[in-house]
Formats: structure tokens, C-alpha cells, sequence
């Protein structure tokens, strides 16, 4: 009851991101901080039939509303007065410029966990999902066994520029709908489209053909090429 009261009748000012975070600055000086997890997406709609699994309305002026679809119900909406709240804990955004191989050599430092698990870590650097970690470190040529704090000068520089490469081109190719995740028009995106070893187990490497592996790490799956990700 207290959520619906502070948000209705409330005017979206702005709409920003930090990590993995939505913020929608509002009128009253609040913010709705929405977190898809693994499984959500908002979707808009016009006088439209809510569409499953839609966990939350917002309604808009003019019929519009958006639709918070979540099937696993793992996703967050919250209201906050502070972002500081949220992101405080997160580490440097990995597309800004400040975010140099330089930093990312710094924050490797004596890392002993398997560097799939530090990618993975939003106080590491924020907003690198399980697929774009795989992705990653097969175009930067890292067995995802490997320490963080192992990592070659060299290797260390292959990771910063495959970061910044493959998020570009997720951005680009419009996210990845492997199962769940739709675009608010409810079109799916197309980056799973270009993966090279995500979600692709037993499949041939499609740079030396060696079947594609997988592996748990931390309680997440990891796909990679055992031939082109050599655990060194």
C-alpha cells in the first residue's frame, strides 16, 4: 500500500542505468529502482490485456502502460530516495572511459577466485551477465578457471577490449532472448544469435571445431573451448 501511494499520480522525469539497475527519477523526488534479474521484462502496451506472468502495472498517461513480466518472480521494484542506496556497492561501469585496461590490471590484483566468478561480480565491475562473461572470455582467449590475479600483463589487455567489445555489440544486436527476456515492444533481441560459445555445449568451436564445454563454477554454468581457452 505504501509503494502505491508514493508512486501513483507521480510524473517520470528522467530514466537512468547503473549496472544491471533502472532508475525512473520521479516528481516527488523518489526513485523507482527496477531490477530484472534473470527472468523479467517491461513490456508496453495500450489498453492491452496484461501478459502473463506480468507481476506489477505501471499505468501511464494516454492508455499507456508498462508491464513488469516476470515468470521466475526473481525481479526487484523499489522505491528509494538515495541511489547511492543501490549503487554504492557496484563496481566502475565497464563502457565509460574511465574504465581503462590500466584499472582493470588494479582491481585484478591478487584476485584468487576463478576470473568467470570475478566478471560475475557486480562490486567488481557492474552489469557483466553470465552469457557476456562466457562470451568474453572466449574472445579474450581465458579459461574461465583461471585466478583473476594469474592474468598476463597481455591477457589482461585481450579482457579489457573483449569487455568493451562484446557489451558494445550486445547493446548493438539489442540484448539476448535465450529464454525469457523480451523488448518492451515484445520483440526479442538478437545478440544470442552471435554467440560463439554461450549456451552452445557439445557444439564445434566455430574458430578450431573442438566440441564446446561446460563446467560449474560458484553454481553457474560456464560454455567455453577447452582448445582455444587453454587452462594454462
Amino acid at each position: 500500500a505504501e509503494f502505491r501511494s508514493r508512486l501513483i499520480g507521480q510524473e517520470i522525469t528522467s530514466i537512468t542505468r547503473r549496472g544491471k539497475y533502472l532508475f525512473f527519477s520521479l516528481s516527488s523526488g523518489d526513485l523507482l529502482a527496477i531490477h530484472l534479474k534473470m527472468s523479467g521484462s517491461l513490456l508496453l502496451g495500450r489498453d492491452s490485456s496484461p501478459p502473463k506472468y506480468s507481476r506489477a502495472i505501471i499505468h501511464l498517461d494516454k492508455g499507456v502502460n508498462i508491464f513488469f513480466r516476470d515468470p521466475r518472480k526473481f525481479g526487484l521494484m523499489r522505491l528509494i530516495e538515495d541511489e547511492s542506496s543501490i549503487t554504492a556497492k557496484l563496481g566502475p561501469e565497464p563502457l565509460e572511459p574511465d574504465f581503462t585496461s590500466h584499472l582493470l590490471a588494479q582491481r585484478l590484483t591478487k584476485r584468487k577466485a576463478p576470473i568467470k566468478a570475478v566478471l560475475l561480480a557486480q562490486r567488481f565491475v557492474a552489469g557483466i551477465a553470465n552469457m557476456y562473461a562466457d562470451e568474453i572470455l572466449f574472445k579474450a582467449k581465458i579459461h574461465p578457471l583461471r585466478s583473476g590475479g594469474s592474468l598476463k600483463p597481455e591477457e589482461v589487455e585481450r579482457l579489457h577490449q573483449a569487455i568493451k567489445q562484446v557489451l558494445s555489440s550486445a547493446i548493438t544486436n539489442k540484448g539476448a532472448s535465450t529464454d525469457t527476456y523480451f523488448r518492451p515492444s515484445g520483440e526479442k533481441g538478437e545478440a544470442h544469435l552471435k554467440f560463439q560459445v554461450a549456451h552452445r555445449g557439445g557444439q564445434p568451436c566455430p574458430v578450431c571445431g573442438s566440441p564446446i564445454a561446460r563446467i560449474p563454477i560458484r553454481n553457474r554454468g560456464a560454455y567455453f573451448c577447452p582448445k582455444c581457452q587453454p587452462k594454462i
